[in-house]
């Protein structure tokens, strides 16, 4: 009889989709692993000792609890967005695999700095909760009129007592 050539390539699609099933069910395994014991479904809530569960936060950790701001603020508060549930949430999940990647890798400076993007989201819940006290004086600085007065850069000790 005549010989199929396609025959064989049956064979090669269905090892191939076997193999990348074995590796997203891997890939998939270790997540939710990592996940589980990293404590990840505390992230999703507001307690500050879920920020605290990796030692390279206790610096911060306990600065906020001698500060004021333990009493009306969670971590969450000043640094998340208030705006957007979804935003939020991209935001921790972002954070989070930084802090996972970092601790983990032990790839993560003794003095831990705020990135960018997380130093816009802090300064805009300062103003978010303190705008009845800063809307007199928010402005720009005199003679600089395209850079706005920053909170963090008076009051960076604030939520984080020292």
């Amino acid at each position: 009889g005549i010989s199929n050539p396609l025959r064989g390539l049956g064979t090669i699609r269905t090892a191939f989709l076997l193999t990348a099933a074995v590796l997203v069910g891997i890939l998939l395994g270790v997540v939710v692993f990592t996940f589980g014991y990293g404590g990840g479904a505390g992230y999703l809530g507001n307690d500050p000792q879920t920020c605290n569960q990796c030692h390279a936060m206790n610096e911060q950790y306990n600065a906020w609890s001698k500060g004021s701001h333990r009493y009306v603020a969670t971590c969450n508060d000043c640094h998340s967005p208030h705006d957007n549930l979804f935003a939020k949430y991209i935001n921790k999940a972002d954070n989070g695999f930084w802090h996972s990647l970092k601790f983990t890798t032990g790839d993560y400076p003794e003095n831990i700095k705020i990135r960018g993007l997380n130093r816009e989201i802090t300064e805009h819940a300062c103003l978010y909760c303190h705008a009845n006290l800063v809307s007199e004086i928010e402005g720009t600085r005199l003679g600089e009129h395209t850079t706005k007065i920053s909170c963090l850069q008076c009051h960076s000790d604030i939520g984080h007592l020292r």
